[in-house]
């Protein structure tokens, strides 16, 4: 039995709109559509919804009003706003509500298939991190909490008092002796458990990939980029990345690291103005200082 598709509804007042839409994505996801934003409403109430597509201006309730119920009822699910208006405050406040994204109706169909596909990446690896967050709890609890020893008990009070903090931490140690396992730990403590936590192990990655694997990158930056790609740090956003054997960047990228590190900002690649990122940077390395 094929496993069973994602449902993705479709709000806009403009039936041509939501035809159009759902030709370019019934072959991917299981397409609702609605006209109002209280039409939308009731089929949250009812079906399983995971993605959305969501127009500002809607008769009765408005886009916005859309937003912010179901951020609130329905936290998981992934909304993206599409508008005829192209102003960036719309698209801030869209942003503020809690919209994974903001476009305007002139897009581009293979882009607009392509910001779906990411958004659904997003909360895959959301959904991921719930499912193992007891199970990675109570991992940490065993080995890092039951039964402690002095040294141990040490390293715990540093974790609470660090995890309060929003420093860039660093971790040292040989391979085997828990840094994934401690990051998570600084990542639970911080106060943002339900937030992404999201892990790289540079040491694994093809050194031709590590750029766009971290930064993300546009349609058509390189030979194979046909579609854009979110990196790792805006998966991170509200949450934490940890990157293991930091040590293996290559000294070229280290420069935006320092600038995603410094600014909250990155740049995919072939990409031509910055993105804000919100996430806490967790580093592991085997290597020791002289």
């Amino acid at each position: 039995m094929s496993e069973r598709r994602k449902a993705i509804l479709i709000v806009d007042d403009d039936e041509g709109m939501r035809e159009t839409l759902t030709a370019v994505l019934k072959s991917d996801y299981r397409v609702l559509r609605a006209a109002t934003g209280e039409a939308a409403l009731q089929i949250m109430e009812k079906e399983d919804v995971a993605l959305m597509l969501l127009d500002v201006r809607l008769p009765g309730i408005s886009g916005f009003e859309v937003l912010k119920i179901t951020k609130k009822n329905y936290s998981y699910v992934e909304v993206i706003v599409i508008s005829a208006i192209k102003e960036l405050e719309t698209a801030i406040e869209a942003m503020r509500y809690g919209a994974y994204h903001y476009v305007s109706k002139d897009f581009d169909l293979e882009g607009i298939r392509a910001l779906v596909a990411n958004a659904s990446e997003r909360q895959d690896l959301s959904r991921h991190v719930m499912q193992l967050r007891a199970e990675v709890a109570e991992r940490v609890d065993r080995e890092f909490i039951v039964g402690p020893s002095r040294g141990t008990r040490e390293i715990i009070e540093i974790v609470h008092k660090v995890a309060k903090l929003s420093a860039t931490v660093l971790v040292l140690g040989e391979s085997g002796t828990g840094k994934e396992l401690l990051a998570w730990l600084v990542h639970r403590e911080s106060g943002t458990a339900d937030a992404p936590f999201v892990t790289v192990n540079l040491a694994a990655i093809p050194r031709e990939l590590v750029e766009s694997t971290l930064f993300g990158h546009e349609k058509g930056a390189f030979t194979g980029a046909i579609l854009q790609q979110l990196g790792k740090f805006e998966l991170a956003t509200g949450g934490t990345l940890f990157l293991d054997e930091i040590g293996d960047l290559r000294i070229e990228l280290q420069a935006k690291l320092l600038r995603a590190i410094q600014e909250g900002e990155i740049e995919r690649v072939g990409g031509t103005h910055p993105i804000k990122t919100d996430f806490r940077l967790i580093a592991a390395s085997k290597y020791r200082p002289e």
